[in-house]
């Protein structure tokens, strides 16, 4: 049979420390044949906290844990008797349903990228209202004409003098109003 990508509830807040122990009890009762990878779906965001940059770990699913598992009595007896492990998402209690490849996939896909280009942690749209923090035009309010998330950088309609002003700032200057 082969491994398919099961859903597992675990206590919120405990994602990782509940994939440590997986990992563990399945080295301990010797059935790596039947498990493969034990994840927490995450990605990195990049946030501005008191002028610095700093990169954190945001969970795409809070309290879920993905395992690639052989499915099997002794397999589901593991997952059940683990600390902090609530049950299995999908299907009935006593035979979960294993996700799909294609949202296994995807999942993968967006950890992969979460990986390579880090995402930042406010994400802002057109039209939407902020306020100059930092810079020339500190304390002015504007409205957002353009994102690019490539480069962290907005286009600004600022007021200056009962005139709208196209400014260029990064997104470090400026906060949701």
């Amino acid at each position: 049979m082969a491994k398919r990508w099961y859903v597992v509830h675990a206590y919120s807040g405990y994602e990782k420390q509940v994939m440590r122990s997986l990992q563990d009890r399945v080295a301990l009762h010797g059935m790596e044949e039947f498990f493969g990878e034990i994840l927490v779906p995450t990605e990195e965001v990049v946030e501005i906290r008191n002028g610095q940059k700093r990169k954190s770990e945001r969970k795409f699913f809070p309290g879920y844990v993905l395992v690639q598992m052989e499915m099997n009595d002794d397999s589901w007896h593991l997952i059940k008797d683990t600390p902090r492990v609530m049950g299995f998402i999908g299907g009935t209690a006593d035979k979960p349903a294993p996700i799909t490849e294609k949202e296994a996939d995807a999942i993968l896909q967006r950890v992969h990228e979460g990986v390579d280009k880090p995402r930042p942690k406010t994400l802002f749209e057109p039209g939407e209202m902020v306020r100059v923090i930092e810079g020339p035009f500190a304390d002015f309010n504007g409205v957002v004409e353009v994102v690019n998330y490539e480069k962290s950088r907005l286009h600004v309609a600022v007021m200056i003098f009962g005139r709208s002003t196209p400014v260029e700032l990064d997104f470090a200057q400026v906060e949701k109003a």
